[in-house]
C-alpha cells in the first residue's frame, strides 16, 4: 500500500514532469534557453565583479593575477621558443619601464604596427601597465591609409615591428610624422636608420622592476583601453574606442565555451583584429590559458602546428576554415586534439565539411563588431546560425533586449519608415537589419576623432521619440524558433578574405588614375567563396587607352590585397539617383558574368601582374574553382 507522502511525492513527480513536458510542446525552447542561461551565468557573474569594483578590475589586473597563480606556466608557444607568465611579466614590465623613462604617462596613446609575435603581447601589456591607450594599427595598409589611422588615434610616438615591409612602410610615410613630432621605435634587429630609435637596445638597457599601480589608477571602466580599425562609410578606416569594460566583457565571454585549465589556444588570426585580441589573447588570460601564437595563417601548416604545440582550441573567421577544406585530403586530417573552433563568418556549406572532415566536435559560431552594443554566441552548435534571440533571453540579458530587425529599401539601404516616420521591424524569416539600443547598459562608444563618424552609426527616432539605436550595418535573419543568422553586409562596405572593405576608399585609389573619369565600386558573389569580391565599374575619358600593368602596379602599391578590385569593368555610363548618388543595385546583380555584362571585363592576375580580358574560359575557371583568387 502507497503511503499518503509517497503518494504525495508522486504527484508532485508526475505534476513536475507533466508541465515540463507541457512547456516544452508551447515553448521548446526552454531547454536552450536554460543551457544558455547556465553557461552564461560564471562568465557574466565575473565580468559584474570585474566593472563594479573600485577601481575595476582590467585585463592587466587579470594578467598579473595569472603571473602570481602561475608563473612558470607556458604562456606564449611561438615557433621553437617558449615565454612563461614570468617571462611576458618580464618583459613587459622592461617596456613599461622603457616608455616611463621616456615621459609616456596615463591617458596618452601609443600606437602599434606589429606583426604576430611575442612581442606584440608584451609589448600590448607593458603599455596597459602605464594606463597608456593602444592604437593597433592593421599591419596590411600602405601610404594614406596608414597615416590617416595614425593620426586618427592622436598618438605622439609609434611602436613599430620587425620586418622589412613594415620598415618601408614607415619610411614612406616618414616625413609627415616628422612633421607632427612623432617618435618612431623600431623593434628587433633592424639596421639603425634616420629618424628611428632601437626598442630592443633600450629595453636590454633597462631594469624589469614591477610597474607601480599608481601610474594606472585613475583608469576607469568606460575609458579607453585600445582602438581597433574598422572600415567604414567614410572610405577610410575609423578607431573604433575598446574600452576597459568592453575587453573585460569580451574576455570573460570566451569562458562560454566550456574552457578547460589545461587548454592550448591556437592563434593564427592578426592580434590588431578584435576576434583575436579579444578571444585570443583576452580569453587566454582571463582563463589561464597557453597560448600557441603564429605569424600567420597558414593552410599547409595548420594541423602540423595543432599537432605540435597540443592545441584544443583554434580561433577562426569563415575564410580559414574554407581554406583548411580546400586542402588535399590526408589520413592525418583527425589525428590532433582540437575539441572546439571557436569564431565568425562561418557558412552553412563550410560548417558540414569542416566538421565531417575533421572531427571538431564544437563549433561556436559568434556575431558582433569591435564597437557594436549588440551580439550573439552559439551555444547548441545549431548549423549555420550566430545564436538565438528568444523571447526569454531579452526578458533576462540586457544586450538582447531591444535588438530589432528592420524592413531595408533594397535600393538605398536604408531603414523603411511608415506614415509615423518609425522603422518597421520585419517578421520571423525576413532579413532585416540588425539595431541594437543605445543604453546605459549596452553603450555605444563610437570612434575617435570626428563625432560625425560616430553620429553616422547611429538611428533616431527608431520606435518612438527620442530613442536610439546603433546601426550595425547588416542584415541579419531570424527564423520561426528564434535562430539568428548572418545574411549579408549593407552600405558601403563589404567582407572579402576576412576583412572590410570600404568601397569609397578604393574608388579614391581608382580616381587617382590617370585617365578614369569615375568609378563606382561594390562587392560581387564569387561561387565557392564567402563574402564577396571587389569589382569596379569604370568610365574613362573620351580616347583613353588603359594600362592594365599600370593599373595594377597603382592599385597594389596603394592598397592592401583584400581590398585590391578582382574585376574591372570598362564601361560607358554609371547610372546616379536623382540626387546624384551612384547606384550599385543593377551593377552587383549583373556581376562579372561576360555572358550577362556587355561591357569589356577583366580579372585581376597576380601572377601576370596585371588585369587580363575576362572571357567565358576565364569566368568559367572562376566559377568553378580553379582560378586562383
Amino acid at each position: 500500500m502507497v503511503k499518503p507522502t509517497e503518494a504525495a511525492l508522486y504527484a508532485t513527480v508526475g505534476g513536475i514532469s507533466t508541465a515540463v513536458a507541457a512547456l516544452n510542446v508551447f515553448y521548446p525552447q526552454t531547454r536552450q534557453d536554460l543551457k544558455f542561461m547556465w553557461q552564461f551565468r560564471g562568465a557574466m557573474s565575473r565580468f559584474r565583479r570585474y566593472t563594479s569594483a573600485q577601481p575595476p578590475v582590467s585585463l592587466v589586473d587579470r594578467f598579473l593575477h595569472q603571473v602570481q597563480l602561475q608563473p612558470d606556466k607556458p604562456f606564449v608557444l611561438f615557433e621553437d621558443q617558449l615565454y612563461t607568465y614570468k617571462d611576458v611579466d618580464v618583459m613587459s614590465n622592461k617596456v613599461a619601464n622603457v616608455f616611463h623613462g621616456e615621459g609616456v604617462t596615463c591617458g596618452d596613446t601609443v600606437a602599434m604596427l606589429v606583426h604576430n609575435e611575442p612581442a606584440f603581447i608584451w609589448t600590448f601589456l607593458g603599455l596597459a601597465k602605464l594606463g597608456v591607450k593602444i592604437a593597433l594599427l592593421n599591419t596590411n595598409l600602405r601610404n594614406k591609409s596608414l597615416l590617416h589611422c595614425f593620426k586618427a588615434a592622436e598618438a605622439k610616438v609609434l611602436i613599430v615591428g620587425q620586418g622589412q615591409p613594415l620598415l618601408e612602410a614607415i619610411v614612406e610615410i616618414l616625413p609627415a610624422l616628422e612633421q607632427i613630432g612623432v617618435t618612431v621605435w623600431v623593434q628587433g634587429d633592424n639596421p639603425s636608420l634616420n629618424g628611428f630609435r632601437s626598442l630592443d637596445d633600450k629595453i636590454n638597457q633597462t631594469p624589469d622592476q614591477p610597474i607601480p599601480f599608481k601610474l594606472r589608477e585613475n583608469v576607469l571602466v568606460n575609458d579607453t583601453f585600445c582602438y581597433i580599425y574598422t572600415s567604414g562609410t567614410t572610405g577610410l578606416p575609423k578607431a573604433a574606442k575598446v574600452t576597459v569594460g568592453r575587453l573585460s566583457q569580451a574576455s570573460c565571454s570566451f569562458g562560454v565555451s566550456n574552457v578547460k585549465a589545461n587548454d592550448v589556444v591556437y592563434l593564427t588570426l592578426p592580434l590588431y583584429h578584435s576576434n583575436a585580441l579579444f578571444a585570443g589573447l583576452g580569453g587566454a588570460i582571463e582563463y589561464g590559458h597557453t597560448i600557441a601564437l603564429a605569424r600567420k595563417f597558414s593552410a599547409t601548416r595548420f594541423w602540423d602546428d595543432c599537432r605540435k604545440y597540443n592545441a584544443t582550441i583554434i580561433l577562426y573567421i569563415g575564410e580559414l576554415l574554407r581554406y583548411l577544406c580546400a586542402q588535399p585530403k590526408t589520413p592525418f586530417d583527425r589525428n590532433h586534439s582540437v575539441r572546439l573552433a571557436f569564431g565568425n563568418g562561418l557558412r552553412p556549406d563550410v560548417w558540414v565539411k569542416f566538421r565531417d572532415r575533421f572531427g571538431v566536435g564544437e563549433i561556436m559560431e559568434i556575431y558582433g563588431s569591435t564597437e557594436g552594443n549588440v551580439s550573439f554566441i552559439n551555444i547548441t552548435n545549431k548549423t549555420g546560425a550566430v545564436g538565438m534571440l528568444t523571447p526569454l533571453l531579452r526578458r533576462m540579458n540586457e544586450r538582447f533586449k531591444g535588438a530589432s530587425f528592420l524592413k531595408v529599401d533594397p535600393e538605398t539601404n536604408e531603414p523603411v519608415r511608415d506614415q509615423n516616420a518609425r522603422c518597421i521591424p520585419v517578421k520571423p524569416g525576413e532579413p532585416g537589419l540588425l539595431v541594437g539600443p543605445v543604453t546605459d547598459a549596452t553603450p555605444f562608444v563610437g570612434y575617435q576623432g570626428d563625432r560625425k563618424l560616430t553620429d553616422k552609426k547611429i538611428l533616431r527616432n527608431v520606435f518612438k521619440k527620442g530613442d536610439t539605436f546603433f546601426n550595425t550595418g547588416d542584415l541579419m535573419m531570424m527564423d520561426k524558433d528564434y535562430y539568428v543568422y548572418f545574411i549579408d553586409r549593407l552600405g558601403d562596405t563589404y567582407r572579402w578574405k576576412g576583412e572590410n572593405v570600404a568601397t569609397t576608399e578604393v574608388a579614391e585609389v581608382l580616381h587617382d588614375i590617370e585617365g578614369v573619369q569615375e568609378a563606382n565600386v561594390y562587392g560581387v558573389i564569387v561561387p565557392g567563396h564567402d563574402g564577396r569580391a571587389g569589382m569596379a565599374a569604370i568610365v574613362v575619358h573620351p580616347g583613353y587607352l588603359p594600362n592594365m600593368w599600370e593599373w595594377y602596379a597603382h592599385l597594389s602599391s596603394r592598397l592592401p590585397g583584400y581590398a585590391r578590385p578582382l574585376f574591372l569593368r570598362l564601361t560607358q555610363h554609371l547610372s546616379h539617383t536623382p540626387t546624384f548618388k551612384q547606384t550599385k543595385a543593377e551593377l552587383v546583380k549583373e556581376g562579372f558574368d561576360p555572358n550577362v555584362v556587355t561591357d569589356r571585363l577583366y580579372f585581376r592576375d597576380d601572377s601576370k601582374k596585371t588585369y587580363v580580358p575576362l572571357d567565358s574560359e576565364v569566368y568559367k575557371a572562376i566559377a568553378v574553382g580553379k582560378a586562383k583568387l
